[in-house]
């Protein structure tokens, strides 16, 4: 296992994920206990140390199950990393309750790692809202030793980690981003990566496979691969091209067998960097995987919409919405939206077709859009 230096901490580059375990009738709050045992002790013995959950994981059941599982292991052999749950607006003004609460369900009295978790369009404001106090009682809780070290995790975009780094910046020590190579640009990660480094803040990775879709690659694009490194596995491609970035200090997985688990600890046996034209090359695939509306941000649209609706960000989110197969990235920041400028607030006029050089058909995608959205 390759190990990652982190202040005076040695981490596992590959931790576990605990929002994927087996399930007992395909119910999401319901784990399969014996086989979650199995894959912890699977982790462990493949030299994974850190373990990552969090308040709504298994329908709120993950936190518990682990406090359950790690209890048998020696405190000092693991690290442990959960969140405040800032997706649901209703939890803002809980922040002690949740966090006492937590501790109990995971049966430690601290925790490793701890991340405001989430930081998006739709909770920005309310995260930076002094009335709800829920970064002065983390704060505490760091001084106190019941959080070791703390980080946020983030699914938006740019400017709102901006506001959120600007604000608490300062305290982060580490930020947790979805990356991969396909993500490296449709999502922006590049650019929330080079945001990170002017705070010099490491990264922590999540959905590096992006839900699976690159563990199993499209034929075509398998062979393109082959012919770079014969013998990379397709899961193996997305963790080389996170091994060549150099910020990035834990790559989390959410394995959910233990052959998946196997296969992906051998990966991380070694190191195996992509050189520049492998990147390259994968980058290009990556952007080819998305097919989706051809939109170039140009915003020629946006001039001519009388409703003013950010066309270009929602064509962007559209294609995330349809590449995903649904997922709760683009309701949640649409949701945050004014409804007069979401999707549905288009009225089908066609002004913006009529200057769009690539000739997309937006009312239709909009209407498409807010129908996939109901």
């Amino acid at each position: 296992m390759i190990y990652k230096e982190f202040q005076e901490l040695k981490l596992s580059a590959l931790g576990l994920g605990c929002m994927r375990f087996p399930l007992i009738g395909g119910k999401e709050e319901q784990i399969d206990e014996e086989k979650a045992a199995q894959i912890v002790e699977q982790a462990f013995a493949q030299g994974i140390n850190y373990f990552d959950t969090a308040w709504g994981y298994h329908g709120g059941n993950s936190e518990t199950v682990m406090g359950k599982l790690l209890e048998k292991y020696p405190r000092e052999n693991f690290f442990l990393a959960s969140k405040f749950p800032g997706y649901d607006l209703d939890n803002m003004p809980k922040v002690e309750e949740i966090f006492k609460k937590q501790l109990e369900k995971c049966r430690v009295g601290y925790f490793d790692f701890y991340l405001f978790h989430n930081v998006c369009e739709m909770n920005i404001d309310a995260y930076l809202d002094e009335r709800y106090g829920i970064d002065k009682y983390l704060m505490k809780q760091k001084e106190n030793g019941r959080i070791r070290h703390l980080g946020f995790s983030a699914h938006g975009n740019v400017d709102v980690m901006k506001r959120f780094l600007e604000r608490y910046g300062d305290h982060m020590e580490f930020c947790q981003l979805q990356i991969n190579y396909i993500d490296w640009n449709f999502q922006e990660a590049k650019k929330k990566v080079e945001l990170l480094n002017e705070y010099k803040s490491p990264v922590w990775v999540m959905e590096p496979l992006r839900g699976g879709k690159l563990a199993k690659v499209p034929e075509e694009t398998k062979e393109k691969l082959k012919a770079l490194r014969p013998e990379e596995s397709d899961p193996a491609w997305a963790f080389r091209f996170l091994q060549s970035l150099p910020e990035v200090k834990m790559i989390l997985s959410g394995m959910s067998s233990l052959e998946q688990l196997k296969e992906n600890a051998e990966i991380f046996a070694e190191e195996k960097p992509l050189d520049d034209e492998e990147m390259k090359a994968l980058l290009e695939i990556g952007d080819r995987l998305i097919n989706g509306v051809p939109c170039t941000e140009c915003r020629y649209c946006t001039s001519h919409c009388p409703n003013e609706i950010d066309i270009p960000a929602m064509l962007k989110l559209y294609n995330e919405h349809v590449f995903t197969g649904g997922g709760f990235l683009a309701p949640m920041t649409v949701q945050a939206l004014p409804e007069g400028k979401r999707p549905g607030a288009c009225i089908g006029c066609r002004s913006c077709e009529a200057v769009c050089p690539q000739q997309i058909k937006i009312s239709e995608v909009l209407a498409d859009f807010a129908e996939k959205l109901v």
